[in-house]
């Protein structure tokens, strides 16, 4: 009688995920599907039947301005999300432990207001801030600092990198405070109760149970900021371009889409490969830790 029992849960299960999952079939799969087949045909730009090749992916590993345009996406996607997980730990920590319960609520509150407006104003916001004639120059001169604005704060690197690690940043605080809220005081105070000093017990209890908040944010940052493509248009003002600004430009200005399609693939498969290595090496840490 246990065996017909589990056999309806199990068919009810399967009733239950079954719409979900081809909905994320359909929406996500199939677009990913079609990008990958796209790669691997000719342009056809003057031909009508496009033919199975590997041209695209030859051209993606060999051409130096390709390279140069992914190293550059990936160093600047390590530096933003650097950068904005050590500014955002402090934050979540300040929240988690100093900030007493009943007013935790207003500051996740205050931290998801950028969210009110939508990227791409916040976006020129701080090309308005960093221009030529923006607010940090003209607080400068006003205050005698400089005598002329400043020239090298926009349409740079620094610039995109700003802008990113602000925009990403609550992405970054919400899953470490997550992570911070769940560890168990009394360890802390074990820690303490056994001589440790403050510095040591956030190091070898703190640290370590909010591993996973931290791995969570550095992907979450990760894997969206080497794919942007707007940050690098309007702030970089188009002379940076990223891998994201390359597709665009393979995909809608030259209309070819099978070589867009590889580079997105190869981007895709280049995150993927460096988002399992950071996985693996925290847990080796995390292992070695405990």
């Amino acid at each position: 009688m246990a065996k017909p029992a589990l056999d309806r849960e199990a068919r009810a299960g399967l009733s239950l995920i079954a719409p979900p999952f081809l909905y994320a079939l359909v929406i996500l799969a199939l677009p990913l599907l079609t990008i990958l087949a796209y790669s691997f045909l000719t342009d056809g730009y003057l031909e009508i039947i496009r033919e199975f090749t590997l041209e695209n992916y030859a051209f993606v590993a060999t051409d130096p301005v390709v390279r140069t345009v992914m190293i550059r996406s990936l160093v600047v996607a390590a530096i933003v999300t650097a950068a904005t997980v050590l500014t955002a730990f402090p934050v979540a920590y300040y929240i988690s432990f100093y900030v007493r319960p009943e007013r935790k609520a207003l500051w996740l509150f205050l931290i998801t207001i950028p969210f009110w407006t939508s990227y791409l104003i916040r976006v020129f916001l701080w090309k308005v801030i960093l221009g030529y004639n923006g607010v940090v120059n003209t607080s400068l001169t006003g205050l005698g600092i400089i005598d002329e604005p400043l020239t090298f704060i926009l349409y740079n690197v620094n610039s995109i990198v700003i802008t990113l690690a602000h925009a990403y940043a609550p992405f970054a605080i919400l899953p470490i405070f997550v992570a911070l809220e769940k560890i168990d005081r009394s360890l802390l105070e074990a820690g303490r109760d056994l001589g440790e000093s403050r510095l040591m017990t956030f190091w070898r209890v703190t640290l370590p149970l909010a591993m996973p908040g931290v791995v969570a944010a550095v992907l979450i940052v990760f894997i969206p900021t080497i794919g942007d493509y707007v940050t690098p248009e309007v702030i970089g003002g188009g002379r940076i371009p990223m891998i994201a600004n390359m597709i665009q430009v393979q995909m809608l200005a030259l209309d070819n889409r099978p070589l867009g399609s590889a580079l997105a693939v190869t981007t895709m498969a280049i995150v993927a490969v460096i988002s399992l290595v950071f996985l693996f090496l925290n847990r080796r840490f995390l292992r070695v830790r405990q």
